[in-house]
């Protein structure tokens, strides 16, 4: 690092501090260039320094930014600042200008006219650029991952495409985008653990949002039809490879329509990311095949519990947890929301396969924001849709209903210990004013994305996972 801080100040003392450097036009990406390749073409790129090769009074190096890289060739006859390449060092930023050419080999080469350091870099990349392959360094330090390895790059441009493809699928069909709090003083939507704060002016405590749902349906209630929010909720629960405590969401409402709507246009949606994405309705995800050309199954979970552990569809959710206890041989008295847990653990381990499916059928206890079938008031119109065993998507004919809202929500409230003990008055008071018929749909984006990108873990998908302190960890 003193050698680097040496070279710097020499830098500085022939042409000035390079990081005061504000502006440098850039001609276009490296991509661009190469594919539009032109002899003789003046260009001017800008990237990172990551490899050289000095021939006496010639050096070669490669330039990369976030599109690819270019092969740069520097001669001291020829650069007007050729003395200054012995300040270089792997990882500086640096400006170039020349004519583009092709070398014997047929690599495309940027003849450098001159070059500019617009930022030192004072600490050596990991590994020689080798590639860092480190799991933990490279998502707690993520900038050195996506310098040193381009594949990660390639992941989040991905990302960002998936999410471009989602919202203009939706926009397509006519819904609208909304934003709504993240902030909220009385969590709900969903089951969980909110995290808590306290906004010091109106002094009140302040929870970050565990779901967007009952804000978005308020806009139902006031005369919007069809709207989605891509957007950011938090739980306050462990980390894994398919958990992370802050996550994006992707809800979808829609009035005058059923699960039944919402279940043909998740299908349709993941079948069109699928094909935009990787060129196939066959997907390769760790070692396995998914083939997203086939229609989706439809599993009924309650039929498929009744017949493996003689729960009844009309068990009381005690009934229910004590003949689940019994058959799982658990000693230990289940709370609603660990049974629920463990439900979910049993899709995805034993009643799933490798093809995406519908589970549906879900138990009307489990479900206080779902409408209940006519025919069975037991059930609830709701499905969870899973991909290679893991749930990516959550939906269901939304209750509108606001006196039985009600009762489902105290009786929520009685059994949901995660969730302070206070009910939502201005949500129910909306539905008063009625609410259309509606579904709704939530997807969890960030498993979405591992799944069709074939990542083993959310952690690969998400820019900054929450991870463990270093020094907590020592």
């Amino acid at each position: 690092m003193q050698e680097r801080l040496d070279k710097l100040a020499r830098i500085s003392e022939k042409t000035g501090n390079p990081y005061s450097q504000n502006r440098f036009e850039k001609t276009q990406t490296i991509a661009a260039v190469k594919s539009e390749f032109l002899e003789e073409k003046e260009v001017s790129l800008a990237g990172r320094l990551t490899t050289r090769r000095e021939h006496g009074k010639s050096m070669f190096c490669d330039l990369r930014d976030f599109s690819g890289h270019i092969q740069c060739y520097l001669r001291k006859d020829a650069t007007e600042n050729f003395e200054q390449t012995k300040e270089l060092d792997i990882g500086d930023v640096l400006g170039v200008s020349g004519k583009l050419f092709k070398t014997k080999t047929g690599e495309i080469t940027v003849f450098v006219s001159k070059f500019t350091v617009l930022a030192k870099a004072l600490r050596s990349l990991p590994e020689k650029w080798h590639g860092l392959k480190d799991i933990e360094l490279r998502f707690r330090k993520r900038y050195l991952d996506l310098i040193a390895n381009p594949q990660s790059v390639a992941i989040f441009i991905k990302r960002n495409q998936i999410v471009k493809e989602i919202r203009s699928f939706l926009d397509q069909k006519g819904f609208i985008e909304v934003e709504t709090p993240l902030l909220h003083s009385i969590p709900g939507g969903a089951s969980g653990r909110p995290f808590k704060t306290f906004h010091n002016a109106l002094g009140l405590d302040i929870y970050l949002r565990i779901a967007p749902e009952l804000y978005l349906k308020k806009l139902l209630v006031g005369g919007f039809d069809n709207i989605y929010e891509l957007n950011r909720s938090f739980r306050n629960e462990g980390i894994s490879v398919r958990h992370n405590p802050e996550f994006t969401m992707l809800e979808v409402y829609s009035c005058y329509k059923d699960y039944a709507y919402m279940m043909e246009l998740t299908e349709n949606m993941i079948k069109e990311l699928a094909k935009r994405i990787n060129e196939s309705l066959m997907l390769d995800y760790q070692d396995k095949t998914i083939d997203f050309s086939r229609k989706f199954r439809i599993f009924s979970l309650a039929s498929k519990l009744k017949e493996d552990f003689g729960v009844e569809f009309d068990d009381s959710p005690q009934e229910f947890i004590k003949k689940m206890s019994s058959r799982l041989k658990i000693k230990e008295n289940l709370s609603r929301s660990q049974i629920i847990k463990l439900i979910e653990d049993l899709i995805e381990e034993k009643y799933y396969g490798q093809e995406p499916v519908f589970v549906t059928d879900f138990y009307t206890w489990m479900s206080p924001l779902a409408k209940a079938k006519k025919d069975n008031p037991h059930i609830v119109e709701r499905f969870e849709l899973f991909i290679a065993g893991i749930e990516v998507a959550n939906a269901y004919s939304e209750l509108n209903d606001p006196v039985e809202q009600k009762k489902r929500l105290v009786k929520q409230l009685d059994t949901e210990e995660e969730l302070p003990k206070k009910l939502d008055e201005d949500f129910l008071e909306a539905l008063e004013y009625g609410m259309p018929p509606a579904a709704g749909l939530g997807i969890g984006i960030d498993r979405l994305v591992m799944i069709l990108l074939n990542q083993p873990s959310l952690k690969e998908v998400i820019l900054f996972p929450l991870l463990k302190p270093k020094e907590a960890e020592e």
